[in-house]
This record gives structure tokens, C-alpha cells and sequence, in this order.
């Protein structure tokens, strides 16, 4: 219980060198190629499920829009499998630091906004001031709408940290209070586990849909703008 409740997300090294390179590079070892002519179960799955989530994402989107299809299925299949390798004991989760959702959320937002003002100028000039206004909430409005914006990569950043972090401090605290109250009463104790259990559970579930809802909301900022 003296442990560094915090300990988990400070960036592990090897030999005075950060490793995390080598950790977000390691999720992309779960979804190997295939050459053969007929797939194994695992692969076919894993197919099924990609064609499944494109389809529902890009349906939205037109021609424009659906370049970006690559991108944002790759997107997602990186996110869900860091956070679910995150929920391993001793391991890292990189999505628990701010610092490299923001490197996944600001380009890609600017990616979106910058395709906006290429393609549909007028359109996205248009969102900054409603049709209607009165003449002296413009400059208001303007203010408040250019912030919203800027806000957006910050919003998808936070989101995800979050949600990643809260779960994890969850079952750590809930893991070291069981340890503790198993000197103490096995009824509690074992109460404390099958919770431990059940959020365990639904960090799985978490992970998976803090994947869906990033890769999603830079859907929509696309749809929004392409």
C-alpha cells in the first residue's frame, strides 16, 4: 500500500532509455498479414470486424471523405489495442499520457479543419457566426466559436486520458484494498474481489469504447469539414 499510486504511468526505461517507442510499436504485431488464399479463424475475424466498423463510421462520408478510411480504421485498431494491452499486469498504457493523445488529436484535427477551409471555405467561415445573429453578439459569437474550435483536440485528448487513467487508479486502489482486508475479514475481502472482478470487466468494455469515441468525433469533425 505504500507503493506510488502513480507509479504505473511514469514512462518506463531500460538502461536510462524510454522503451515506450518500442511499446506503441508493439500493437501492431496483433494484426499480422496474411498471404494465404483461405484465412485462419483469428484473421477472419479480425476482417470482419474492420470491414464492420468502416462501413459504420464512412457511410456518413462521401468520396472526399472516404480517403481518410485507411487512416481512421488504423487509428482505432492502435487505440483499442493499447488500452486493452494497458489492463495487463506490470504494463504501460501510452494513452494514459496527455502529452501523446494530443499528438494523435492535433494533427488530425488539423488535418480536418485545414480540409474545411480548402474545400467548403464559405461553409466553414459560416460556422463561426449563425445565420441570424444580431449585430452586436457578433463579435461575441466569433470569440466564442473560434474557441470551441480550438477546444475540439483538447477535448479528444482529455477524454481519452481520462477515462484511461480513472480506470486504472480504480483497480489499483481496489486491488491493494483487497490485499489489505484479507488480514482482516475474508467475507469483506472476497465482496472486494468480485468488485475488483466486475470493473475489471468493464475497463475491457472502456477500452474498446474510448477507441470508438475518439476515432468517431474525428469522423464527425471530418464529416464536418470534407
Amino acid at each position: 500500500m505504500n507503493e506510488n499510486l502513480f507509479a504505473s504511468f511514469i514512462t518506463p526505461t531500460m538502461m536510462g532509455l524510454p522503451i515506450v517507442v518500442l511499446i506503441i510499436m508493439f500493437p501492431s504485431m496483433l494484426f499480422p498479414s496474411t498471404t494465404r488464399l483461405i484465412n485462419n479463424r483469428l484473421i477472419s475475424i479480425q476482417q470482419w470486424l474492420i470491414r464492420m466498423t468502416a462501413k459504420q463510421m464512412m457511410t456518413i462520408h462521401n468520396k472526399k471523405g472516404q480517403t481518410w478510411t485507411l487512416m481512421l480504421i488504423s487509428l482505432i485498431m492502435f487505440i483499442g489495442s493499447t488500452n486493452l494491452l494497458g489492463l495487463l499486469p506490470h504494463s504501460f498504457t501510452p494513452t494514459t499520457q496527455l502529452s501523446m493523445n494530443l499528438g494523435m488529436a492535433i494533427p488530425l484535427w488539423a488535418g480536418t479543419v485545414i480540409l474545411g477551409f480548402r474545400h467548403k471555405t464559405k461553409a466553414s467561415l459560416a460556422h463561426f457566426l449563425p445565420q441570424g445573429t444580431p449585430l452586436p453578439l457578433i463579435p461575441m459569437l466569433v470569440i466564442i466559436e473560434t474557441i470551441s474550435l480550438f477546444i475540439q483536440p483538447m477535448a479528444l485528448a482529455v477524454r481519452l486520458t481520462a477515462n484511461i487513467t480513472a480506470g486504472h487508479l480504480l483497480i489499483h486502489l481496489i486491488g491493494g484494498a483487497t490485499l489489505a482486508l484479507m488480514n482482516i475479514s475474508m467475507t469483506t475481502a472476497f465482496i472486494t474481489f468480485v468488485i475488483l472482478v466486475l470493473l475489471t470487466v468493464l475497463e475491457f468494455a472502456v477500452a474498446l469504447i474510448q477507441a470508438y469515441v475518439f476515432t468517431l468525433l474525428v469522423s464527425l469533425y471530418l464529416h464536418d469539414n470534407a
